[in-house]
């Protein structure tokens, strides 16, 4: 657990075999168990260096925690924009935040986490320090490096400070509540609701409850018209306030309907599509719910191959893509923990690991096996 950034890249240096990068280690049970000699921590690379409330810029180093920063941010009435999940704890750090690039529900109105980093500091594999960004969001000519460390999972390099845009929170909070049959229906509801002019900035579908929720943030005036507005267009709608809106979002957020499960998967397919992978999850004993207007399926149950190879195919014949998000170490080792690559895409990844870590002691087989 190094001290400062020269501490980590000399560490980095003198290392002989290949290091498990990690924050407080919050996210180990997420994607491949990493087989490594020495866990090379972040967490004692830890505070905020930079906060310009004015300039809705905010700098930290990657071992704060997330729980800190947004503390922080609410002092001020502002917030990371990305809303990113708790699902895995108070203990995650805003480095691990950004490595895995956790998004939540407002992941379709204000952008990925990744699309918020305008500046990182990191350490590459042959213990160089590098800095790329800057504090305002066209400070690039040339290729992102920020956003390609920014859910590489500390394959590339292990980052030590990022610069993120923020935003204020909303005066005012509201969902619109709407009855469905089912998850085609709920889908037809969340797409009107995106698709209107009240700029809905979530929509997700509870099975359980049968329900549809639409979010609406702004000024209290605003909100309450456009959630009247919105709630007009749909039979048997009701309308959450701020207080209630908020605990519903945060659980949506924090996966907190599925309650406890032995594994957890994320399906990214185009909306149309998300009802179609729910009920396959449903079909082979999982729990779910639909989120990002139908485009995100969470799925949650018995970490067997059987339910893995069910979610796997379902995201194959909808064109999406799969993350495992949590599941015992024995079983994430032996399944795809996210589809395979394209082979021009296997080509690009390969070239870029040999020249950000060309001895491949960072996370190795996070992702892949090769």
């Amino acid at each position: 657990m190094p001290r400062d950034e020269a501490e980590l890249a000399e560490m980095v240096r003198e290392a002989r075999e290949p290091l498990l990068v990690q924050g407080n280690g919050t996210k180990v049970g997420m994607l491949r168990p990493v087989r490594a000699a020495q866990v090379l921590s972040t967490a004692g690379l830890s505070g905020i260096t930079l906060y310009s409330p004015s300039e809705l810029v905010i700098r930290a180093r990657a071992g704060t925690r997330l729980a800190e920063i947004e503390t922080v941010l609410a002092e001020h009435g502002q917030q990371l924009i990305a809303e990113p999940s708790h699902l895995f704890g108070e203990g995650q750090t805003l480095g691990g935040v950004v490595a895995a690039n956790l998004s939540g529900p407002r992941r379709i109105s204000g952008g990925a986490m990744r699309d918020h980093v305008l500046g990182v500091r990191a350490v590459n594999g042959s213990g160089e320090i590098l800095n790329f960004g800057g504090r305002v969001l066209k400070n690039v000519t040339g290729l992102d490096i920020g956003k390609l460390l920014t859910g590489s999972f500390g394959t590339l390099a292990v980052l030590t400070e990022v610069t993120m845009k923020v935003l204020p929170v909303a005066e005012a909070t509201g969902t619109v509540v709407v009855p469905v049959e089912d998850a085609q229906a709920a889908v037809v509801v969340m797409s009107a609701g995106l698709g209107s002019p009240y700029s809905a900035s979530g929509a997700a579908y509870l099975p359980g409850c049968s329900q549809v929720f639409l979010r609406i943030e702004e000024f209290a005036e605003s909100v309450v018209y456009r959630c009247a507005k919105l709630g007009g267009q749909f039979a048997g709608a009701a309308v959450l306030g701020t207080d209630e809106s908020k605990v519903l979002w945060r659980g949506l957020r924090d996966c907190e309907y599925l309650g406890d499960c032995e594994a957890l998967w994320r399906v990214s397919v185009r909306p149309s599509a998300g009802p179609g992978v729910l009920a396959a999850g449903a079909a082979a004993g999982l729990s779910g719910f639909l989120d990002w207007g139908g485009g995100l399926v969470w799925l949650s149950g018995a970490a067997t191959r059987e339910a893995h190879e069910s979610v796997c195919a379902a995201a194959r014949a909808a064109g999406g893509v799969w993350w495992l998000m949590r599941g015992p170490e024995d079983f994430r080792a032996a399944v795809e923990v996210i589809p395979r690559e394209a082979p021009a895409l296997a080509v690009l990844r390969r070239r870029l690991v040999e020249k950000f870590d060309p001895r491949g002691i960072f996370n190795p087989q996070k992702m892949r096996t090769a």
